[in-house]
């Protein structure tokens, strides 16, 4: 049996911006269902924590594993190492590691908005849209085009001591949403059963029920370096989301 109980979470309250794209948009007509099952983890070996285990920074460590995602599956795997994830933390999330009180976590969609003006360690974000997580259709395209969706969870207590997470049927106050709290986790996998997330260094499936009852935030990331070697994906209007994206800026 699994027992996360000693790690550690930080995605804090949602934020919202009416300013934020909308992912269904721009996927058009012409765009072919995604396909029953998509896996971007093939060959990792080492996912790595990204001071997740340590510090609420997981809104940091979301990032560094979509980096590391995408450069696996484009031929060369970068794992962010811990002094960079750590420097973002103190930047973006704003901790201090001379005053512990600062270790609160971060809001995603300030962390996708600095990704997105300042670059991460040299690899730009160029646009990121909201599919609606509910939508498992949008999150599955989400995952198939662009290699992963980048979520946030309201995690019960339950979850702490599940090797697949699940809706507890008997857990009482300890199944409700957020009982235990907030947590961002980068999702590069799904099938007809559920979904897979990158979280205290390793891969975590959630049931789609688990998914349905806790996940609450979603994000379409359009990353510089998985688009410039695969380019926009047929059925998608990057076009139209780009020229979108500049008049709002």
């Amino acid at each position: 049996m699994a027992d996360h109980s000693q790690m550690k979470l930080g995605r804090k309250a949602i934020k919202t911006d009416t300013r934020t794209l909308a992912l269904g948009d721009y996927l058009t007509p012409s765009l072919p269902p995604p396909p029953p099952a998509k896996d971007w983890t093939g060959g990792i070996l080492d996912w790595g924590v990204m001071l997740n285990d340590k510090l609420g920074d997981c809104t940091i460590a979301g990032v560094a594993h979509a980096i590391q995602v995408w450069s696996a599956n484009l031929g060369k795997e970068l794992t962010v190492d811990d002094n960079t994830v750590l420097s973002y933390y103190q930047n973006w999330d704003g901790y201090n590691p001379a005053d512990p009180t600062t270790d609160r976590g971060g809001i995603e969609l300030d962390v996708l908005n600095d990704w997105h003006k300042e670059g991460f360690s040299g690899h730009g974000l160029l646009a990121f849209a909201t599919p609606k997580f509910s939508n498992l259709v949008e999150i599955r395209q989400s995952i198939a085009l662009f290699g992963g969706v980048y979520i946030g969870v309201a995690l019960p207590i339950t979850a702490q001591t599940q090797d697949v997470w699940d809706v507890a049927p008997r857990g009482g106050a300890n199944a409700k949403k957020g009982s235990w709290g907030g947590h961002c986790v980068f999702v590069p996998k799904y099938d007809e059963h559920g979904f897979t997330c990158i979280t205290w260094g390793g891969l975590k499936t959630m049931t789609l029920a688990f998914w349905k009852k806790y996940c609450d935030e979603a994000y379409t990331l359009l990353g510089q370096d998985w688009l410039s070697e695969k380019g926009a994906p047929s059925g998608f209007d990057q076009a139209q989301l780009q020229a979108d994206l500049g008049s709002i800026r």
